[in-house]
């Protein structure tokens, strides 16, 4: 005689739902990399497109392969014509997709390696003069420049380290990127004796909003975990923990202190 106490065998599962475990799992692993080749893809071909109308015809790519293959005494190479798609006439057409990116990368370090000169400088002061005169471009342009200045300029823009502070009240921890020393009037009418730290505090799941906090140097509390692994921790809302094994250990060496 059995009761509801008594221990039930483990059933095993069916065969359907083993094979939702399983197709689970297979989005769980081609998902991250299906979306990661998509989304390069479709902004090669979005940069592509956006490149190319700016080429003259005669260095497109489907310009200089026809001329390579086919000179004044006709096709050099006839068996890779037939192999390629090719239209009436007998010119290939082909779709090299990703090359416009490297034509923009060349474009850009270009542009840069001018603009770091002399006379680079001097022509974007200039513009920039010209363009500081225009009510409705100057909104636009300005608002442009600081997002890319903030996003891709490495000098003196970069979060130094990951920090705890007490936000929104007294005993509520929060994680934040320490940015800079507190200076000007926020320094000098801040009633704070060791200074001012200025904090980032990001918000989940989405780190890029967040708020600009000003704490005295006295209250914030650095860590030693590197931005990536903090930024990490900020975005999968606490379930992926840098050093996991390490803190699991440090808990559990409190928990025997604390016991004894």
């Amino acid at each position: 005689m059995t009761t509801p106490f008594d221990k039930q065998p483990s059933k095993r599962p069916g065969l359907l739902t083993r094979l939702r475990n399983s197709f689970l799992t297979g989005i769980v692993v081609i998902a991250p990399v299906g979306l990661t080749v998509w989304l390069i893809w479709t902004v090669v071909g979005w940069v592509d497109g956006f490149v190319w109308p700016f080429v003259p015809d005669a260095y497109q790519p489907n310009a200089l392969l026809n001329r390579w293959l086919i000179g004044p005494d006709g096709p050099r190479l006839p068996w890779l014509i037939d192999l390629l798609d090719s239209n009436e006439d007998g010119r290939v057409e082909i779709n090299v997709r990703g090359l416009g990116v490297v034509v923009f990368l060349l474009f850009t370090v270009m542009v840069g390696w001018i603009a770091k000169g002399l006379i680079g400088r001097s022509m974007i002061s200039f513009a920039e003069t010209l363009v500081d005169r225009t009510p409705v471009v100057r909104s636009i342009y300005s608002g442009i420049k600081q997002l890319a200045e903030t996003v891709f300029a490495q000098s003196e823009r970069s979060f130094e380290k990951a920090c705890l502070i007490e936000y929104p009240r007294k005993g509520i921890w929060a994680i934040g990127f320490i940015s800079t020393d507190a200076k000007g009037e926020v320094l000098a009418k801040a009633p704070a004796l060791g200074g001012l730290t200025s904090v980032f505090v990001p918000t989940t799941p989405n780190p890029t909003s967040g708020f600009l906090l000003f704490f005295p140097k006295e209250d914030v509390i650095e860590l030693d975990m590197a931005l990536e692994d903090a930024a990490k921790l900020v975005i999968s809302a606490g379930l992926v923990y840098p050093n996991g094994k390490e803190a699991k250990e440090a808990v559990e060496e409190r928990v025997r202190h604390a016991a004894q």
